[in-house]
């Protein structure tokens, strides 16, 4: 019975999953999600999904199959009347559903067909973990294997004919006795660094930081996914940079004019400090609507990338977002300056509808 149950609760979770998997576009290009996190868990409101369960009535009310009444009668104590006017469209049942947040970037990784993130090898950190995983005849007292040494005891004495059924007496010898062992495991550990970096000239709007924020969102719960040793840092930037904290990334208001590349030597410059190239994974990330102050600052821009941001990273992504004020010159200058660069990713996302296909194009390079 237990069996079945837990069954019939795998094959509810796989019907969800596939649901979502289904819904996928319009539940990450709502920012609603983002706003119910808490504790890892997510609530999402997944349609005509119900799991049955059995419900117990009142013991005093009489059983089914008793009571007045003719097949076809009406059951409870409703309005015969009806209370509504008829009608053609079916109802809408809505059960809501929590998911970690692992799970749903499994289900993005696997919907979005993102690879398996495999470092690169000189940015991996080697730990050291002792584990007590073997046994070994020689060793300390504290670390005796009780049951193993009373085992070896047990079948020496009855190999010799020494166990007595009757008065069960076991008594270890030096050669009887086991000792936890250990030996030493060395696994590579992976640790990353986000550096996100926003325009908030005037031309970006509310709607254009909306779209950045939904989408770093989602990068960033498929990189914890793949990496233990996450760290995000945020930047924002017109015409001067400054590193600030998440809420102030997301709330900024727009002001000013742009200068790309005091984004571009800010992000540089926390990559030298506190990033070492032999430990960590670096991934830069900017969001703009593409207009940039002057071909002289494209030019500085340029040179950082190039000579800094590049050789540091894994890859480079730039996320251009459509506005009604921005030029969007600037996508286009990247490619003509780097056409064959294998670290920059550029994405254009036209609105939110565009965000799915912009995390596709930045992770799904083979990070």
């Amino acid at each position: 019975m237990v069996l079945q149950i837990e069954e019939d609760v795998n094959r509810f979770k796989r019907i969800i999953k596939g649901k979502i998997k289904e819904n996928l576009r319009k539940y990450i290009s709502h920012g609603e999600m983002i706003g119910k996190k808490g504790k890892e868990l997510v609530s999402i409101p997944v349609p005509q999904i119900d799991l049955p369960r059995f419900r117990y009535g009142d013991p005093e009310q009489s059983g089914v199959a008793s009571g007045e009444g003719e097949e076809g009668d009406p059951i409870g104590d409703g309005d015969e009347q009806g209370s509504k006017k008829a009608g053609n469209m079916p109802g809408t049942h809505v059960r809501e559903v929590e998911l970690s947040l692992d799970e749903l970037a499994d289900i993005l990784g696997e919907e979005l067909e993102l690879p398996r993130i495999e470092p690169r090898g000189k940015k991996e950190i080697v730990t050291e973990k002792s584990r007590y995983s073997s046994i070994r005849k020689t060793g300390p007292e504290s670390l005796r294997h009780f049951k193993r040494t009373y085992r070896e005891a047990l079948k020496r004495q009855v190999t010799a004919n020494e166990y007595s059924k009757h008065n069960p007496i076991i008594i270890p010898i030096k050669e009887d006795k086991r000792y936890r062992s250990w030996k030493k495991d060395y696994k590579p550990q992976s640790n990353a660094a986000v550096i996100y970096m926003m325009d908030v000239s005037g031309s970006m709007g509310d709607a254009q930081k909306e779209i950045v924020r939904i989408e770093t969102f989602w990068i960033d719960t498929w990189l914890k996914k793949n990496y233990k040793g996450l760290q995000t840092r945020y930047v924002i930037h017109d015409a001067a940079a400054a590193e600030v904290d998440s809420e102030t990334f997301f709330s900024t208001r727009e002001s000013g004019g742009t200068v790309i590349s005091s984004a571009y030597e800010l992000c540089a410059k926390i990559i030298e400090q506190d990033y070492p190239l032999d430990e960590w994974n670096i991934y830069p990330f900017h969001f703009s609507d593409g207009d940039n102050w002057s071909m002289e600052d494209n030019a500085r821009a340029f040179e950082l990338l190039q000579d800094k941001i590049f050789p540091a990273s894994n890859i480079f992504c730039y996320g251009q977002v459509e506005s009604i004020y921005g030029s969007g010159k600037f996508i286009n200058d990247l490619h003509e300056q780097f056409p064959d660069n294998d670290v920059l990713v550029t994405s254009m996302i036209a609105d939110k509808e565009g965000i799915v296909d912009s995390i596709k194009t930045f992770l799904g390079k083979g990070v």
